[in-house]
């Protein structure tokens, strides 16, 4: 068994009753895991398990597959004030969208998770605009030692940036 504390950062379906959680963790990076019967109403994860939750986690690793089983979630974060508003959760969707573009599977960059956390709680206590995106884009790129000059660097680096983001500009108006 493996643990971690991760922040759930995409929610995929794979079956009726289960689902793919996306998350990044601290200790880890990226990882994938499936959570069969979460989608059912007596499911043991029912109401543990949504986008932008921060949990501990437990997990058996896969060795055929990137794709891990969850054992155990322990929230420590429901981050309900990004429920609040919809211009808050898409914004916090592009944080999410943008560090699983450019970050590896199983490659542990702690300073990533700290920046989405950060960037997580700017949300929700201040709420989205312009200089919070803008601000984040050029963090991820100083930490990819890529400048300052965060959309051009990171557009030539990854090739583009996630479709969502012009969705967040005009948005944020």
């Amino acid at each position: 068994m493996e643990r971690a504390r991760g922040t759930i950062i995409r929610l995929t379906k794979l079956t009726e009753s289960s689902l793919i959680v996306h998350w990044l963790t601290e200790e880890h990076g990226l990882i994938k895991t499936v959570v069969k019967g979460a989608r059912r109403a007596k499911s043991s994860f029912a109401g543990r398990i949504d986008l932008f939750i921060e949990a501990e986690l437990e997990w058996g690793r896969s060795s055929r597959s990137e794709l891990h089983t969850l054992r155990e979630v322990d929230v420590t974060d429901f981050r309900q004030g990004l429920r609040k508003s919809y211009r808050d959760a898409v914004v916090a969707a592009y944080f999410c969208q943008l560090l699983e573009q450019v970050l590896e599977l199983d490659h542990p960059v702690p300073e990533m998770f700290d920046l989405l956390r950060r960037g997580l709680g700017y949300l929700e206590k201040e709420g989205a605009d312009r200089r919070g995106l803008f601000h984040f884009e050029k963090q991820i790129a100083q930490l990819l030692g890529l400048g300052n000059s965060a959309q051009a660097a990171l557009l030539q680096s990854y090739g583009k940036l996630p479709a969502s983001r012009d969705h967040c500009l005009d948005l944020l108006q």
